[in-house]
């Protein structure tokens, strides 16, 4: 390697990695401002909708909202929570994705990369009987570049066209219709018998545990596909 061939690679290193890491940087900001937003937006929902049903006399069913922790939170409503989970890394999408057919996505490369909050449904004894091996399911992702510009995917969300990605930026309303209908979403997704040969069999330590503390394996399509059937791109 010639000294002016090295020069080249080298600068081309630090322009990329200055280039890189400052829209990362920047796109973990904008992310955790989002998710911080998202928190407040998921209290407030609890807050009203609990309202609602104290005023019908419904008493008996609460919504619980937790904070738990940086980069994550948790909805507890009937007999689901739904965990919001924000991965500290940033993303890029691979070759295939929809997101390429995009002008936008195709008129800078940095303006694919986004961070991601994630959106997972498990049933609330899961939780309450500390069932490891119980299954969750995630119900939707919202992807946020560094300038705000955002889609979903996910489970019958309004907003997932990706076509539509760097027409507007991310708001408090956009994010109240994200949660409102991941709600929604779970409340009609029900826990279905498993087949009868997956249970046919069981040991006598499953048994035990299940007596003991309700720890038999359990989701909502334990048995079953599940998968993106619903989860759309691109209409």
């Amino acid at each position: 390697m010639n000294k002016e061939e090295s020069v080249s690679t080298r600068d081309r290193i630090i322009e990329l990695l200055k280039v890189k890491s400052a829209a990362k940087a920047q796109i973990y900001e904008q992310s955790l401002e989002v998710f911080n937003t998202l928190k407040d937006v998921l209290s407030e929902i609890s807050n009203d909708l609990s309202e609602t049903l104290d005023e019908s006399h419904i008493k008996r069913i609460k919504l619980e909202y937790r904070d738990r922790g940086k980069y994550e939170a948790e909805l507890k409503f009937a007999d689901d929570v739904l965990i919001f989970s924000m991965h500290t890394d940033v993303f890029e999408f691979d070759r295939d994705h929809p997101v390429w057919k995009n002008k936008y996505a195709k008129e800078n490369p940095l303006n694919t990369y986004c961070g991601v909050i994630n959106v997972y449904n498990f049933l609330y004894d899961s939780m309450k009987y500390n069932r490891l091996d119980d299954l969750g399911y995630l119900v939707a992702r919202i992807f946020v570049n560094r300038e705000k510009a955002f889609f979903i995917e996910g489970k019958r969300q309004s907003k997932q066209m990706t076509e539509n990605f760097g027409k507007g930026t991310l708001t408090r309303q956009d994010l109240v219709n994200f949660i409102e209908e991941a709600i929604l979403y779970t409340l009609s997704f029900d826990l279905l018998v498993p087949p009868f040969d997956m249970v046919k069999e069981a040991s006598v330590a499953q048994i035990n545990v299940k007596i003991e503390s309700s720890k038999m394996k359990t989701g909502k399509r334990l048995g079953y596909k599940y998968n993106s059937d619903d989860i759309l791109n691109t209409r």
